[in-house]
């Protein structure tokens, strides 16, 4: 759940406030809709969407609330390497001058599309829960 709060909770929330307050470019290249400002709303969002549910379900997780904070900043480690594999899978696309990687899911592109950045934050997400909460 962690990998995915990171990875679709970052996009999610970088979306959201790129929209709101978005000004400053973040790779008008690679990919051209993605702002600074919602790159730092993604990570702050993705960290607090683990924040909320990990304070939901600590008690069937067997966690204290240290371990929220902990998952909440591994979250937003999580958060911006799901931006690196967004931004690399932009260029490969860039580079073979394709949009999307598919057509299986309408509007999203293909499976990859939606799965590019936790193919990159899974290993991530994995080696710092295990190092760091005791897994």
């Amino acid at each position: 759940w962690l990998i995915f709060l990171s990875s679709w909770g970052c996009d999610t929330c970088a979306y959201c406030v790129g929209m709101l307050i978005g000004k400053h470019k973040m790779s008008p290249k690679l990919s051209p809709k993605k702002s600074v400002e919602g790159a730092v709303g993604g990570v702050a969002g993705a960290a607090l969407l683990t924040v909320i549910y990990g304070m939901i379900f600590k008690n069937a997780m067997q966690i204290d609330q240290t371990h929220v904070w902990i998952m909440a900043g591994i979250s937003a480690v999580g958060a911006l390497i799901s931006m690196v594999g967004d931004l690399t899978a932009s260029a490969i696309k860039r580079n073979y001058e394709i949009k999307d990687y598919g057509k299986l899911i309408p509007g999203h592109g293909g499976i990859l599309d939606r799965f590019d950045s936790v193919i990159f934050t899974a290993p991530i997400i994995y080696f710092l829960a295990v190092n760091f909460i005791k897994l």
